[in-house]
């Protein structure tokens, strides 16, 4: 595309399927990228050396709103003008970057790929691992002299947590890989490469019958007569407490929509508390989101799952009330850490995270030899290794094959025949 970059031309541009550029048709050279992302940046395009023979380059100038039209334009001047002196400002500036420290690396990742690519809770969890596990003892060296070994040392101090540790290596190879495509340093050049991970205990924790009762009466007593809670007597503000009698919590009806929305449809806990109601479709039974971890996703709506959206009350354009529900300032809810706490409290469980409700969904499918790749479907998963870590659930082909085997062998043995029953909690 060619024409004259001014702030109206460049503020039209939008994202496409493809990257593309538009070229001012005034200074030759002189273009805005439009990335599939949407991100726009300012960028001047030369031959370095001179000559239709000679290498192209491409030098990123700055993101739109950091710089102005007229600043970007004074900008490629000077830069084009340096070149018809012999100069190659973007070897040159690959040059200064390749002695950039680690933590000027690490915020060039995090502003032009991670943030600019990913999602807003992906990038929160890349510059959280950085920014407290990383850059404190690495930062301040040279990116390139990092070696395995520090990176190596790095990973062995976290050996109490193996999967904070497993994370070091993922969001550091990552880095390494984004600069080395960039050619800010050596291509090839991974300090990660090698390192063997700590084996990660699996985290999925399976509610069973009994503890899903208890769950259905938290919930309910939570949005009717409150949960209990105890206040120290001894603190110096016990005295301005209510009394016993009403030391209650209510959970109130959304917060409690969304612990059961979550635990009848699998779905993520994101997906439940960013949920509209232009994304319910009643006809259908369906929720239809146009984002998600995965992308595009449609979640199947059961009979419960209709019921909890059915008689919830509609407060703003999300299906659980958020921030400033119902007005211009309306936001989605932030988590359902306290609500939750004092359900799981009262249900007493005992390590029970709020995701775990998800792999409770998966678990009872699994269990009732639903077939793997319909549980991996209902949860959205786009890898089937992922479904995998409920594959030691699927026990009903197995059940069969080992009563066919068994009936089998009892028959030639001249046992009594016997049938197994299976009853709750897996006892028989």
């Amino acid at each position: 595309m060619r024409g004259h970059i001014t702030k109206r031309s460049v503020d039209a541009l939008k994202s496409a399927a493809s990257e593309y550029f538009l070229w001012d048709e005034k200074l030759a050279g002189f273009g805005v990228r439009v990335q599939t992302t949407g991100v726009r940046s300012y960028v001047v395009k030369y031959r370095a050396g001179g000559g239709r023979a000679a290498p192209t380059r491409r030098m990123t100038l700055g993101a739109l709103g950091k710089l102005t039209p007229d600043e970007a334009r004074k900008l490629a001047k000077a830069t084009l003008g340096a070149v018809a002196h012999g100069a190659d400002p973007a070897a040159e500036k690959g040059a200064e970057r390749r002695g950039a420290t680690l933590k000027e690396l690490a915020e060039l990742f995090l502003a032009e790929h991670v943030e600019a690519k990913r999602k807003a809770s992906t990038a929160a969890h890349y510059r959280d691992v950085l920014e407290r596990l990383v850059l404190p003892e690495l930062g301040s060296r040279k990116a390139e002299k990092i070696t395995v070994a520090d990176i190596a040392k790095l990973h062995a101090k976290q050996h109490a947590h193996p999967y904070q540790a497993n994370r070091v290596l993922a969001v550091v190879g990552s880095l390494y890989s984004f600069s080395g495509k960039r050619r800010i340093i050596p291509f090839g050049l991974n300090p990660t490469r090698g390192i063997e991970k700590y084996r990660e205990q699996g985290r999925e924790r399976y509610l069973s019958t009994k503890e899903l009762t208890r769950l259905g009466e938290a919930i309910r007593e939570g949005e009717t007569i409150g949960l209990a809670y105890v206040v120290d007597e001894t603190s110096s503000k016990a005295k301005h407490a209510p009394k016993k009698k009403n030391r209650r919590t209510v959970i109130g009806p959304h917060a409690a929509a969304a612990m059961r929305l979550l635990i009848f449809t699998g779905a993520r806990l994101r997906e439940i508390l960013h949920l509209k109601w232009q994304h319910v479709d009643f006809e259908r039974g369906m929720l239809l989101l146009s984002d998600s971890k995965t992308g595009k996703k449609a979640i199947v709506l059961n009979g419960p799952a209709l019921a909890v959206l059915t008689s919830l009350p509609r407060i703003g354009a999300y299906v659980i009330a958020g921030q400033a529900a119902g007005t211009d300032e309306e936001g989605p809810r932030a988590d359902l850490k306290r609500p939750w706490q004092a359900v799981a409290k009262r249900a007493h469980f005992e390590g029970v995270r709020i995701h775990d409700l998800r792999h409770t969904h998966a678990s009872v499918g699994a269990g009732a030899g639903l077939g793997l790749p319909i549980i991996g479907k209902l949860l959205g998963h786009m890898q089937a290794s992922t479904t995998q870590r409920y594959a030691h659930l699927d026990a009903d082909p197995l059940r069969r094959a080992s009563e066919h085997i068994g009936g089998r062998l009892s028959v030639a043995l001249g046992e009594p025949s016997c049938v197994l029953v299976i009853i709750s909690e897996g006892r028989v």
